[in-house]
Parts: structure tokens; C-alpha cells; sequence
């Protein structure tokens, strides 16, 4: 995801305001900053580009995460259901907290099945965590309808869709809470961020003190704050906030292009009898991050990868099924609990289950899609040309295997 490729004199101006002072932080030294707050002002842009009441910046997405979850009380035995096609780093938070994530089958949405996630809630239940991978929302009305018949709470990991839209509402703030990661390979970026998003004055509080070690900010100066709680350091830089000040004005720009190059490349692959695309719940508000494409069958699916890797041209095309990174197939750590300290016995009991479960519905699915990540520099010509070089290599594969 493409914040990275658009790096200029904005960010530059931005980064070189936070130096001249030589105040790094994002609290306290009043004085030395003069005048000079990045990251309030980037929460102000957030609340403004986003409709949200409050927004707390974070180090990461991952502890924007870890972050919301403690806000929202999740913590020792809750469960947390959650799609099996998703980052590790949304594993990673539910575990941080003490909590025990509940993987899912997705849908040809690439992400939650509501049917799945209804099968899946016991007593213990206490959050649904819907990931809108790739850049496409998961199914909010019937997710919002679980959730409020069961009691639960609503927790989206918007990380990989920034901008995108269900129903004229921004992912990421239709949940109790939501959040957005800013690193360097998200759609805008902070080179590392991330943000925590709700309209709950309360979380949002509770948010704001967990992220500086408890503080709860209401001194006249930081040895003046109280504790009312114990916190930790997921504070943001203001350098890292500058960046994303920069960034966040481009959204626009970065969306544009995003959906236009998306809607060309995709011309191409739709000549490919048999192809399909992703179902995405409401198509007007895809960020338009990637293009994501379903083969027939896996086999033909891996006979397309390994062409595209024979002409050179798979960069950029990612084959989840295979991924270390993104889907439940290769988490071996996950799965067989390999943590450098002791997790809890509820924690480890739930993960020796998941060794043993299988996910066939998500296999089938995830096993025939490749998404195609879309860069905002490409030219008209280097478009037309890596449009016209994927469907020769793809038509090529597919009479291959007949």
C-alpha cells in the first residue's frame, strides 16, 4: 500500500518544523516547542477527514490495537473472534491483552463470514474484530446486528483500508472503536503509527492515558498528571506525526488514483474466462488498495503463480495461500503457542485446539485468490504494460493445465 510513493517537500517541510525546535516528543516542553504540537494536530485531521469524535495516535497499529482492546475491558479469557485471513499483528494484540483469539472461516469478501462468526460465540465471547483486508470492508450491517443481539463488542481493524467507505461511513469508525496502522507500507504513513478512532468519550480517555504509562494528561504539567490506572509507552514521535500530517492531506489524491489504476488493470484480467473478483459488501467504498482474483480451481491458481514468476512479473502479486505473513495455513507459531514467556492456561488450552482445527471453507477461497497490489506511479504506458503482460502470462498458464 502506496503512502511511501508519494514523498515530497510537504513531508519534508513537516519533519524539518519538529527539528528546528528539537523536541521529539509529543508531551510536555512547553516552551521549547514553541507552539509546536504534530501530533494533535494529525488527531485533529483524523477526527475532520474521518467523522470521528476522538482519535488517539499510537506507535503502531498493532498497539493501536492492544490499546482499543484494554479500553474496551477486553482482557484474561474473553474471546475475541476474528477472520482466519488477516496480519499477525491482529493475533498478536488479542494475546498482548490476555485474551484468546477465536479464528474464523472467511467469504469470497476476504473477510469475516458472518455465518461463521455466529457459529463461533460462546459465553466467553466479548468481541467480534472484523478485518477489512486489502483494502474492502467486511459485512458491517450483519456484523453490527450479531454484535448488538449478543451483547458484544465491535472492534474494527481498519489497518489495511484507510479511506475506504460502508454505506458513506468511514471503515474504522463504525465499531466501538477502530483503528488504522500509518507504517511505511500503508496507504498514507507515518513510517511507523497508528491510530486509535471511536466516538465513546470514555474509551477515547481511557485510550489516552493507556498509551503514556497512565497519565492522565489533566495537570498543568506532566509531574502534575494523576494515575488512575497503569499504562504503558505506545506513545507516537512527533516526527512520525509530522509525516502523517503531510500524509493525510494527500488521501484524496492517493484514492483517486488508487481506484482509477484498479479499475484499468482489472479491463485486463476480466478478458480471462473463468476469472472472478472478490465480493466487496459495498463497491463505492473499496479503497482500491488491491486488486484481488479468484482462478477456478487451486491448481490452476498455482500454475498462474508459478507463471508469473517464470516472466518475472509476480512481484507485486501476492498468493496469501503461501504467505507466511497473512493467513492461518503458515502460523506454526501461532498455532503451537511459541512464546518467549508463559501464556495463560485458557490461552494455551484454546491454541493446542487451533493446532488441530482445520479451515477448509477458507482453504478453498484462499487457495484460488492472488491480489494484486495497485502503485500510485504507474504511467498510462507502464499500466497498459503490466496489464498486457499479466493476461499473456495467465492465458498462457490456463491452456497450459487444458
Amino acid at each position: 500500500m502506496p503512502g511511501f510513493e508519494l514523498w515530497g517537500a510537504e513531508e519534508r517541510k513537516e519533519v524539518n518544523d519538529v527539528l528546528e525546535t528539537g523536541v521529539l516528543m509529543r508531551y510536555g516542553f512547553d516552551g521549547p516547542r514553541k507552539g509546536m504540537w504534530k501530533a494533535v494536530e494529525l488527531e485533529t485531521a483524523i477526527c475532520q477527514t474521518f467523522g470521528c469524535k476522538h482519535a488517539q495516535l499510537t506507535s503502531s497499529g498493532t498497539a493501536a490495537l492492544t490499546t482499543a482492546m484494554s479500553a474496551l475491558g477486553i482482557g484474561y479469557g474473553d474471546e475475541v473472534i476474528m477472520p482466519s485471513f488477516t496480519f499477525v499483528a491482529s493475533f498478536e494484540a488479542v494475546l498482548s491483552v490476555g485474551a484468546i483469539p477465536v479464528l474464523v472461516d472467511i467469504d469470497e469478501s476476504l473477510t469475516l463470514d458472518p455465518a461463521a462468526v455466529k457459529a463461533a460465540i460462546t459465553p466467553r465471547t466479548k468481541c467480534i474484530m472484523p478485518v477489512h483486508m486489502c483494502g474492502s470492508m467486511a459485512h458491517m450491517s450483519e456484523l453490527k446486528a450479531i454484535c448488538k443481539a449478543n451483547n458484544l463488542l465491535l472492534l474494527e481493524d481498519a489497518c489495511q483500508s484507510i479511506g475506504g467507505t460502508y454505506k458513506g461511513q468511514k471503515l474504522g469508525t463504525i465499531g466501538h472503536a477502530g483503528t488504522f496502522s500509518f507504517d511505511y507500507v500503508k496507504t498514507i504513513t507515518c513510517g511507523e503509527g497508528g491510530v486509535v478512532m471511536t466516538n465513546d468519550e470514555d474509551i477515547y480517555e481511557k485510550c489516552d492515558g493507556y498509551t503514556d504509562h497512565g497519565h492522565d494528561h489533566k495537570g498543568v504539567d506532566r509531574g502534575a498528571d494523576l494515575h488512575p490506572f497503569i499504562g504503558y509507552n505506545f506513545r507516537i514521535s512527533e516526527l512520525n506525526a509530522a509525516v502523517g500530517l503531510a500524509q493525510i492531506r494527500k488521501l484524496d489524491q492517493i484514492l483517486a488514483i488508487q481506484r482509477r489504476n484498479n479499475k484499468t488493470l482489472r479491463s485486463y484480467l476480466e478478458q480471462v474466462p473463468g476469472i472472478s473478483f472478490r465480493v466487496i459488501p459495498d463497491p463505492e467504498g473499496d479503497n482500491a488498495s488491491f486488486l484481488s482474483w479468484f482462478l477456478p480451481s487451486a491448481e490452476q491458481t498455482q500454475a498462474v503463480v508459478d507463471e508469473l514468476k517464470a516472466q518475472g512479473i509476480l512481484a507485486g502479486n501476492f498468493y496469501w495461500y503461501n504467505n507466511n505473513w497473512h493467513y492461518i495455513r503458515k502460523w506454526d507459531h501461532l498455532k503451537f503457542g511459541a512464546t518467549l514467556n508463559n501464556m495463560n492456561p485458557l490461552q494455551k488450552e484454546a491454541l493446542d485446539k487451533l493446532a488441530e482445527t482445520s479451515f477448509p471453507v477458507s482453504d478453498g477461497i484462499m487457495s484460488r485468490c492472488i491480489s494484486t497490489a495497485i502503485s500510485l506511479s504507474w504511467t498510462e504506458e507502464q499500466l497498459k504494460e503490466k496489464g498486457e503482460k499479466m493476461l499473456a502470462a495467465i492465458t498462457k498458464a490456463l491452456e497450459g493445465i487444458e
